[in-house]
């Protein structure tokens, strides 16, 4: 057998393997493909991480990455915050995360900062508000009744007030409700809303310089 067509068989046979299928390719009945990895999984952030990273950033007063954690309108409503920071991390119950105040006094039951947190962004801030007039405090707490959203009456008004004014549900097409002004009383205000056959009467206490909340709500029938 000659040099030469030992060569030329050789040759021959590396073209042939080039037209075979790789034994990943799977193209055969009896082939098997291999199994790719699995793509590596992101574990979900907490919302306490989330809620957290845009606390500090707004510490440090850092808009920019304030803005990477959370939505332009929840940026804005904590940076608009009047008191200074809460001290106190109460938690996350579920994706609601609250930053309390031990050593100040606040008007309303939030007693600080609540964050929404949504994936890995805070959608949504409610904040203890200071407001200067009673009847801005009893209109505020009566549109988030109107709104049936507890949040933001807390942020104006006392647990015990927001508790007892949501009890019942807000009914737009149920009787109208017609302000009638806040007049002065032993411990404050009281800011009626009349209707037909009665009227609410909105309670607040507080002050201009340290504003002013609702702690109560009570009924009277004509």
């Amino acid at each position: 057998m000659s040099i030469r067509w030992l060569t030329g068989a050789a040759a021959t046979m590396a073209a042939a393997a080039l037209l075979l299928p790789s034994p990943a390719s799977g193209t055969g009945s009896g082939d098997h493909a291999v199994p790719s990895a699995p793509a590596a999984r992101t574990a979900p952030v907490a919302p306490a991480t989330v809620a957290k990273r845009l606390f500090d950033a707004w510490l440090r007063g850092d808009r920019a990455a304030a803005a990477q954690v959370a939505s332009p309108s929840a940026v804005n409503t904590l940076f608009s915050y009047v008191y200074r920071a809460p001290d106190g991390f109460a938690g996350c119950t579920g994706n609601r995360c609250r930053f309390t105040h031990t050593s100040v006094r606040v008007p309303g039951g939030l007693n600080g900062i609540l964050m929404i947190v949504s994936g890995t962004k805070v959608t949504r801030v409610y904040e203890s508000r200071h407001l200067t007039r009673p009847s801005t405090a009893a209109a505020y707490l009566f549109s988030a009744w109107q709104k049936g959203n507890r949040d933001r009456g807390l942020e104006v008004a006392s647990t015990a007030a927001v508790s007892s004014l949501f009890r019942a549900k807000y009914d737009p097409a149920g009787v109208t409700y017609y302000p009638q002004g806040c007049t002065v009383e032993p411990k404050g205000f009281s800011c009626a809303y009349s209707y037909e056959g009665g009227a609410m009467l909105i309670h607040v206490t507080g002050s201009r310089s340290s504003g002013y909340e609702v702690r109560s709500i009570s009924y009277i029938a004509d």
